[in-house]
């Protein structure tokens, strides 16, 4: 057998270690200090409690509109979007080249286009309205007669057809460049004008080929042309805003411009409207009597009717301010809907 060697006892001066229980023992927790909360939510009357009862804030009314004094009213300066307008001038030299570079560029007949739809529509009224309809223009020849007023209404429903669309085609610049959103429907009316003077070089033929000589009174036609714009702008700025929440009126567009084009003095002169409906005529329509404005200045040597293009410029200004206010008011919805 081996012996196992025994250690020696404690000595008599060394500490008793204390005894580990057993792991049948349980331990008991010490019971906790701290009193607990009744469960009702009332302070407890048997011992004392740090507890406090908390009553719930009062529960406000929401009213059914908001306090007008809260809502955010937006500031529209004329003369502060004037200056946005004239600050990014280079963008609407931008689009405007842009505008005909991809409409002329891959054309085999390029900018002869402009010259060519005019024409064509010349010779048609010409052979039917002139012979058909037996039109009254006196000494001037028909095809200038025709082609005189031909040539603001192109710059009309041109602008109205690509100033009108300016905000859906161009919906990709809205959310990446910065700019006052007029810059692209004044950009389609430089087009269209653009447009109209190269137009007017075939009016130089005509008059070489007619040997029919402009009158002296032709420098009332930046009178003339004032007036077309401001009316211009006003309807450009009011259906390019309005066509980006209603997408249907871009189908309805070419419509009412074709049906215009009949409605306004164009192929015929203004003396066929009876004299007593003129004045609501022109009021109703700026473009009769700038039309009509136009001839009596190159072709037939007279000053315009003043007091239809008064009534005129007067619907142009309105036009102006409706359709600034129009533009205004739905402008911060454009870049989202457009």
């Amino acid at each position: 057998m081996v012996a196992v060697p025994v250690p020696p006892p404690p000595p008599s001066w060394a500490p008793a270690l204390p005894t580990m229980p057993s792991l049948r023992q349980t331990v008991e927790p010490e019971p906790d200090a701290r009193p607990t909360p009744p469960l009702n939510g009332t302070a407890s009357t048997d011992a004392p409690s740090t507890f406090e009862t908390i009553e719930a804030p009062p529960v406000r009314e929401v009213p059914a509109e908001p306090d007008p004094a809260t809502i955010f009213k937006r500031k529209v300066s004329l003369l502060q979007s004037i200056r946005e307008v004239w600050a990014h001038r280079e963008l609407v030299r931008s689009l405007v080249e842009r505008d005909l570079r991809s409409r002329y560029k891959q054309a085999f007949l390029g900018f002869a286009w402009t010259i060519l739809t005019p024409v064509t529509l010349m010779l048609v009224f010409t052979i039917f309205f002139k012979r058909v309809a037996n039109i009254d223009t006196g000494d001037v020849p028909y095809a200038l007669f025709s082609y005189i007023g031909l040539l603001p209404w192109g710059f009309f429903s041109t602008s109205i057809s690509a100033g009108g669309m300016s905000l859906i085609t161009n919906g990709s610049l809205l959310n990446k460049v910065y700019c006052p959103r007029e810059v692209f429907p004044i950009a389609g009316m430089f087009s269209a004008l653009a447009d109209t003077i190269f137009s007017s070089s075939a009016l130089f033929i005509l008059f070489a080929v007619q040997t029919f000589a402009p009158k002296a009174t032709t420098y009332w036609v930046p009178v003339l042309l004032l007036v077309q714009l401001v009316f211009m702008l006003g309807m450009v700025l009011l259906f390019s805003s309005v066509v980006v929440y209603l997408r249907d009126l871009r189908h309805l567009l070419p419509i009412i411009l074709q049906l215009g084009l009949f409605a306004t003095p164009v192929a015929y002169p203004i003396t066929e409207i009876p004299e007593s409906w003129r004045g609501v005529y022109a009021a109703l329509n700026p473009m009769a009597p700038v039309i009509d404005g136009y001839r009596r200045a190159v072709l037939y040597g007279q000053a315009p009717q003043w007091g239809l293009l008064g009534l005129g410029a007067i619907t142009s200004v309105v036009m102006v301010i409706v359709g600034y206010r129009v533009f205004k008011r739905l402008e911060t919805g454009i870049a989202d809907v457009a």
